[in-house]
């Protein structure tokens, strides 16, 4: 065997290789080149996106996608895949960015929140204790210690708060003790010029009631679990089928998690005077998301013929939220705050029904298969809507937060 040979059978190339490089040297380098550029080429290929009919049976769920699937792909190129272009990128990117909107929002609540409450609320209650009169001034000096302490207005107005809301707090204090100084002289006059800033500033803040904030919190967390689920259902499911199942029930325990999450806050707050109807509600919205999550377990649920049940199930949730709002229209139709609410709650239920009659009726990649595939296609649609439907449940959220911290119950 010539030197040659030896070499080939020492560079570990096969055998039919080895052979070719023995008795031919030219030929067998170019068989060994040839094998190098169709291993390369196979790795080009292997990864590449393919067609509907070309999926396994339990990635098919959208006839009306013809193309650009991602089919069985390893993890690592799964990961690198949400920075390139295919049938499922903007599905990823819609609800991912999302999340971060949704973070953001969580951690301005409680960060800012209780301090732009105050400000919004209170922003002329010092001035009307200022411009009030300086005989009830000195009345209501009359009513605290020569020198107030924290603790001495925090009683006071603990004591006022049992029976009157914080607006009402000024026509009590003005009767506080009368008579004593209702002829006061000039320098009393002047003193009090020099405390009623002091004063007002001290009371002002004290006439809000914060209230708890969990409801609200756990809206917002219902709603990043859901961005986040879609978002990696969307990313991971061409993993495998055993991945496609765990996925697929993630993203249904999450849209429950935001269907039953939203209604916490309206319920909680609307009806936190009246214990009965608050927890009836919240247990019957809390029972119904969780038999949902249970029924999306079964195997059956993610086959597409029961796309259009799955998009009844969860549209019948979001409709049941209808009788408490009805309840707390009848009970604070007096109130504008009941009607600002409503109007938030209509336009978020408007932004979930739509999205939901998109995504059961493929709209509008029925009409041209294989024009929406990278873009534009019911999912994507769906994804977007549900977004804004989430961030109008926050900002009546809000109000809300504003009405019950001022007014309690």
């Amino acid at each position: 065997m010539d030197d040659d040979c030896v070499k080939c059978e020492n560079s570990g190339v096969s055998s039919d290789t080895a052979e070719n490089c023995c008795f031919g040297g030219e030929d067998g380098n170019r068989a060994s080149s040839k094998e190098g550029k169709g291993k390369r080429w196979w790795k080009k290929v292997k990864y590449q996106l393919v067609e509907y009919h070309s999926l396994p049976g339990y990635l098919r769920d959208n006839e009306f996608i013809v193309g650009h699937y991602r089919s069985e792909w390893p993890l690592k190129q799964i990961f690198f895949s949400i920075f390139t272009i295919h049938n499922e990128t903007l599905n990823v990117w819609t609800h991912l960015i999302g999340f971060f909107i949704f973070l953001a929002l969580t951690i301005y609540t409680a960060m800012k929140v209780p301090k732009v409450v105050d400000l919004h609320s209170l922003q002329h209650l010092p001035d009307v204790l200022k411009r009030a009169d300086l005989h009830k001034m000195q009345e209501l000096m009359t009513c605290l210690p020569s020198m107030p302490s924290m603790s001495d207005l925090q009683r006071l107005r603990d004591e006022l708060k049992m029976s009157l809301p914080s607006w009402h707090v000024l026509e009590l204090l003005t009767n506080c003790l009368p008579g004593r100084f209702s002829h006061a002289n000039h320098t009393d006059v002047c003193v009090l010029r020099s405390v009623k800033e002091d004063v007002a500033n001290m009371i002002a803040p004290l006439l809000l009631r914060p209230i708890t904030r969990w409801p609200f919190f756990a809206f917002l967390g219902g709603a990043m679990f859901c961005l986040l689920s879609s978002s990696t259902c969307h990313l991971l499911s061409c993993h495998s089928e055993r991945f496609a199942y765990i996925m697929l029930r993630l993203d249904y325990a999450g849209i429950a998690a935001l269907i039953s999450t939203s209604f916490y806050p309206p319920v909680y707050y609307s009806f936190m005077c009246n214990p009965f109807f608050c927890n009836l509600y919240l247990s019957f919205i809390t029972l119904l998301g969780i038999a949902t999550v249970l029924f999306s377990l079964m195997p059956a649920f993610q086959n597409p013929e029961y796309r259009t049940l799955r998009a009844c199930l969860f549209f019948g949730m979001g409709v049941s939220g209808v009788a408490p709002i009805l309840h707390k229209l009848i009970m604070f139709w007096h109130q504008p705050v009941a009607l600002h609410t409503t109007g938030y709650e209509m336009l978020m239920g408007t932004f979930y029904g739509l999205g939901a009659l998109v995504y059961a009726m493929r709209i509008p990649e029925r009409w041209m298969p294989g024009k929406f595939d990278i873009a534009g296609h019911s999912h994507q649609l769906f994804h977007v809507l549900v977004v804004a439907g989430a961030y109008t449940h926050y900002r009546a959220g809000l109000v809300y937060l504003k009405w019950r911290d001022l007014e309690g119950c």
